[in-house]
């Protein structure tokens, strides 16, 4: 954009008026080993602690000292439905209903879950659509279903690649794989956000795409949550799955969100795992009744919510609740603008951003293709104070997080990067 400028007193000035700027102090910091502040760069790996994080599960900690099993019903925040108020919380961050979100497992285990439901293989329809370059455990996962269910994974799995010489996925190509193949696809799996491009998918093009070819889709937003707007019950998708732990900011390994659209809330003949948190919450304790499923979301849970690590992710949805998603991605579009701008005035010889150039095809990530270059380099920006992360062959992926990172963090990035890369 012709208004940034590539000077330390233009970075300063955007944090001075950026209304966010503040919440930075919310959030601990890691330290350099000179004492300085680290240059943060991989929310889209695992987010920053909250301050408030320590106070939020030390309150479960208490509770369940004084008042034992009892904490269910009488702790400050009640265990028996601590997880519906994450599910609201959630949900707007999302785009979706209450009733088409709940918190619970962890992201893999989900997208399991999600395909017991709606991955129903048949002779002539049994195929899996993924990308080429999905993160790995979602093509583990797939070839496990494609092979739980009998069918040879290296046949059944299709895959959605980027054209010679190019990093983005076409739309255009996934129309021609599913007017060849259509029928024989029972899913469509895709990464809202592609964890190596940082491409942001739009999710209602290939929902309507799969819908009218007679695929289930579902999305792995893993890198999309807090990042993006997902808006995934306009998009349509059948499923969604995501982890918290990103940018969402709830700790390592954290527990995942769900997402199951709405038009499937009371279809109780959609084949599941059932457990008893899944039953109906007013008979669920008489324990001798026959499974009587939950509408929505919630009726695909199986066990009581583990409050120790829910407890954090509380923590860290009440900053996004009070902060909105709105202003967090008005302000992450200016800051990744702003990074992507200092990129270009190093020139494109020794490197290109392979992430899309348009705003809203991408959340906060670039990703930066480095002409022959190893981790070396990497390793150098982490010797001088910068977090990033490094992928084979060639990327870094830095990630300019609204909630903490500043135009100053992307600045003194930049300066640096110059310095190792001359």
């Amino acid at each position: 954009m012709s208004n940034y400028k590539s000077s330390l007193a233009f970075a300063l000035e955007q944090d001075q008026k950026d209304e966010l700027y503040l919440y930075r102090n919310q959030f601990h910091i890691p330290k350099h080993n000179n004492g300085s502040e680290c240059i943060y760069m991989t929310g889209n790996s695992l987010g920053l602690q909250p301050k408030q994080t320590k106070a939020y599960v030390n309150q479960e900690l208490e509770d369940w000292a004084t008042l034992g099993v009892e904490g269910h019903f009488h702790a400050k925040n009640p265990w028996l439905n601590y997880h519906e108020v994450l599910g609201e919380q959630m949900a707007k961050l999302v785009g979706a209903k209450p009733i088409e979100v709940v918190v619970m497992n962890t992201l893999t285990a989900n997208l399991h879950f999600m395909m017991v439901s709606f991955y129903q293989p048949t002779k002539k329809r049994y195929k899996i659509l993924i990308e080429a370059d999905a993160f790995p455990s979602d093509k583990y996962a797939v070839e496990s279903q494609l092979q739980h269910h009998s069918f040879n994974a290296e046949d059944g799995l299709v895959l959605w690649k980027a054209r010679e010489n190019e990093e983005l996925l076409n739309y255009e190509d996934l129309e021609s794989i599913l007017e060849k193949q259509g029928e024989d696809i029972a899913l469509i799996l895709i990464g809202a956000v592609n964890y190596y491009t940082g491409q942001f998918f739009d999710l209602k093009r290939i929902t309507e795409l799969g819908h009218k070819y007679g695929c289930m889709v579902g999305f792995d937003c893993a890198h999309g949550a807090g990042n993006v707007a997902l808006n995934l019950h306009d998009s349509g998708a059948d499923f969604a799955a995501w982890c918290t732990y990103k940018y969402l900011n709830s700790g390592p390994g954290s527990i995942a969100g769900c997402f199951v659209h709405e038009r499937h809330a009371y279809n109780k003949n959609l084949n599941r795992f059932a457990g008893w948190w899944s039953h109906n919450k007013e008979t669920r304790f008489k324990m001798r009744d026959e499974f009587d499923q939950l509408p929505g979301a919630e009726g695909w849970q199986l066990s009581n919510p583990p409050i120790l690590a829910m407890a954090a992710i509380k923590a860290s949805l009440e900053i996004f609740n009070e902060v909105g998603m709105d202003k967090l991605i008005k302000k992450s579009k200016r800051l990744t603008g702003y990074f992507e701008f200092l990129l270009k005035q190093l020139g494109s010889e020794t490197f290109k951003i392979i992430t899309p150039s348009n705003p809203d095809e991408r959340g906060c990530q670039l990703s930066i293709q480095v002409k022959n270059a190893d981790k070396s380099l990497h390793n150098k920006l982490t010797e001088a104070g910068v977090i990033s992360d490094w992928r084979e062959p060639n990327v870094i992926r830095c990630a300019p997080t609204p909630l903490y990172n500043s135009f100053q963090d992307v600045y003194y990035l930049v300066e640096q990067l110059k310095t190792i890369l001359k």
